[in-house]
């Protein structure tokens, strides 16, 4: 009997193990599945057998794949929030301590508006904290007259034990006794993608909704119950004024939009520019985690002021280089919270720069930045993937870099070895003025002495696809006889002035920098490339006026003509002749840590270099162009001159 006992109980061990074994090769099979496909335009990183992502060195060491934790999320703080017998309580699901200001604002009626604060805070303890709103938000203190109405929109500020603001958030509450959280709009309304015709508004909700738009008679409705809405309306007259409503359930939002005039009107109208607003030094909201949120506030209400048709930022709107989309979302949000007031009702078209960049990081010891790539899987996580999720620009770029001559799959099928252009490349018209936006942190490799082993792009390099399109663009724009002027902005600086000599296009006159696509160098260095992109807007057109970047932290106006010093001695590449004086206006300017001028070859062509924060100021009159920058901080101007 035991003999026939312990045979039984070699069975079952053996379908143990068996089962155990099966268990842990669909383990191991599942990781596998889930380290995303390594892009064949990258060099160098390899899966080994233990199914991670090593970068194999020049010198033969493996360097790991960074796993980075997110000190904060968005996601924490959004949805935080729960209704209870005396208010509403927070747990934001991290162990930490610190302090929460609250307090409501009469954005339903004073849509232009930001919050006041309760003279009290909330403590945060252990990542939990409590609003009393029967006790410190009644009477006197009632400004939205939740008492009588039964609902109200509370504003909340999150700040950490070290005193760094992390987070503006809102909520809209139901309820007397007990409270509730009702559905509402927690970012935007946002007024995009301006036409004569049309207009796309966008938002973003706490719960999923149907959300209403209502246009003068008109009722749209969200496509199905979702978070982020995109609500296009057509059939508008140009240069129109409409109020709108954004309705979800009980709560409502209003405000009012301008259309675009008729290609060709040439009626005189305003429009600005600025970049860089990472975060600043000097404490407060200079600094709410990743933006100079004081700066963007003066900004937004300066443009609003000045009854600009629209703006334009390009580049560097938070502090970034993140390993992680978590934050990124979170820099993002506290970006788009400090324009939100003023964005309801005037277009702010952006696009990306260098620290927009979300890396895949390959260190040999922990606390290294290492080498550095574009993340992958590229339709998901790449820096372009998670800037599109958050903006809403035009549409009307190149795809992506698929299909170069460079481009190491062939197979037409297969459309994913580049990540895309969307909404970071595109080209958008204002009555008589085209503005065309450009990336130059293109699928960017931020450590430039790791891209010829690693793979990817530097900082400043305009690969072929987009160059080809620009020259498309820049053409289309000069046939049309609708349009007199044309602007180009991109974020890095042909000629770089204060901050960035050692790369814009410059990189100390270094020519070999260059793309390097799955370990093969592009054939044209980055000062040959700059030629290129410099002969179409001076050479191959009349009507560009100007190139607008950012990038540094200045204001500086410098004037491009064939006598002006531009390349570096003993340069062996042809020379491109210039064929009228061009201007290049430099205005990184809108809050991050300033760069004082330095002494390059063109630097007696600078006409003016300031560090005070600007906004520059394009007044269009027909065939006539007249800038003024301004400091929106203190309204002293800075300079003022003709264009055209």
């Amino acid at each position: 009997m035991k003999k026939y006992l312990y045979i039984v109980y070699f069975l079952i061990l053996l379908i143990v193990v068996y089962v155990v074994g099966a268990l842990m090769e669909n383990i191991l099979d599942n990781t596998q599945k889930n380290l995303p496909e390594i892009p064949a335009v990258h060099s160098h990183i390899v899966n080994d057998n233990n199914k991670n992502l090593y970068f194999e060195t020049s010198g033969g060491d493996k360097w790991s794949l960074n796993y980075q934790k997110p000190e904060y999320t968005l996601e924490q703080f959004r949805y935080a929030a729960e209704g209870y017998e005396k208010g509403i309580r927070f747990d934001f699901g991290t162990d930490f301590d610190g302090l929460l200001y609250y307090g409501f604002s009469n954005r339903s009626r004073e849509v232009s508006s930001f919050p006041v604060f309760y003279k009290e805070s909330a403590e945060i303890t252990d990542g939990r904290a409590k609003i009393d709103i029967v006790e410190n938000l009644s009477g006197k203190y009632d400004m939205v007259n939740w008492e009588e109405n039964g609902s109200g929109e509370l504003f909340y500020r999150v700040l950490n034990e070290s005193g760094e603001m992390i987070y503006d958030g809102k909520l809209f509450f139901l309820g007397k006794r007990p409270f509730r959280i009702g559905a509402s709009v927690i970012e935007g309304p946002f007024v995009n993608k301006v036409q004569p015709g049309e207009v796309v508004i966008s938002f973003r909700t706490n719960k999923n909704v149907s959300a209403r738009l209502v246009v003068d008679d008109r009722i749209l409705n969200s496509q199905s119950k979702q978070k982020q809405h995109e609500i296009r309306v057509d059939g508008l007259q140009p240069d129109s004024s409409y109020k709108y409503h954004v309705l979800c359930d009980e709560f409502k939002i209003s405000s009012t939009f301008r259309t675009a005039p008729q290609p060709g009107s040439r009626n005189a109208f305003v429009f600005g520019f600025t970049s860089d607003s990472r975060a600043g030094k000097g404490g407060g909201e200079r600094n709410i985690h990743g933006v100079n949120a004081y700066m963007m506030k003066r900004i937004s209400a300066f443009a609003a002021y000045q009854n600009v048709a629209f703006w334009q930022f390009t580049g560097d709107l938070i502090d970034g280089y993140l390993q992680n989309k978590k934050q990124t979302d979170l820099q993002y949000a506290n970006w788009k919270q400090a324009v939100e007031p003023f964005a309801h009702n005037i277009p702010v078209y952006t696009t990306m720069g260098n620290h927009e960049a979300v890396t895949m990081n390959f260190t040999e010891k922990e606390g290294d930045y290492g080498a550095a790539v574009d993340r992958f899987p590229y339709q998901k996580e790449s820096a372009e993937a998670v800037y599109a999720e958050h903006f809403v620009n035009f549409q009307n770029g190149p795809d992506s870099e698929d299909g170069a001559s460079y481009d190491p799959v062939t197979d037409k099928d297969k459309t994913n070895d580049f990540p895309s252009y969307s909404e970071n490349v595109y080209s958008y018209t204002w009555d008589n003025v085209g503005m065309i936006v450009m990336n130059s942190n293109y699928w960017y490799a931020p450590v430039t002495d790791f891209i010829p082993q690693i793979s990817g792009n530097p900082h400043g390099y305009i690969m072929d696809i987009q160059l080809k399109w620009l020259e498309k663009v820049l053409l289309k724009m000069e046939e049309n006889p609708d349009i007199d002027h044309v602007f180009v902005t991109l974020h890095a600086t042909p000629f770089p002035n204060g901050g960035h000599a050692k790369d814009g296009m410059w990189y100390h006159g270094d020519n070999s920098v260059r793309p390097y696509i799955n370990g093969k160098a592009h054939e044209k260095g980055i000062i040959e490339r700059r030629d290129e992109f410099l002969d179409l807007m001076i050479n191959k057109s009349d009507k560009t006026l100007a190139v607008l970047c950012g990038d540094e932290h200045n204001y500086n106006r410098l004037l491009i003509n064939d006598t002006m010093p531009r390349y570096p001695g003993g340069y062996d590449k042809p020379k491109l002749k210039l064929e009228r004086n061009f201007l290049q206006l430099t205005n990184g300017s809108a809050g991050a840590p300033y760069y004082a001028q330095e002494k390059l070859p063109w630097s007696e062509n600078v006409k003016t270099f300031s560090t005070q924060n600007a906004f520059i100021l394009f007044h269009v009159n027909g065939k006539k162009v007249r800038a003024e920058v301004i400091n929106p901080e203190t309204f002293q101007q800075i300079e003022t001159f003709k264009l055209r």
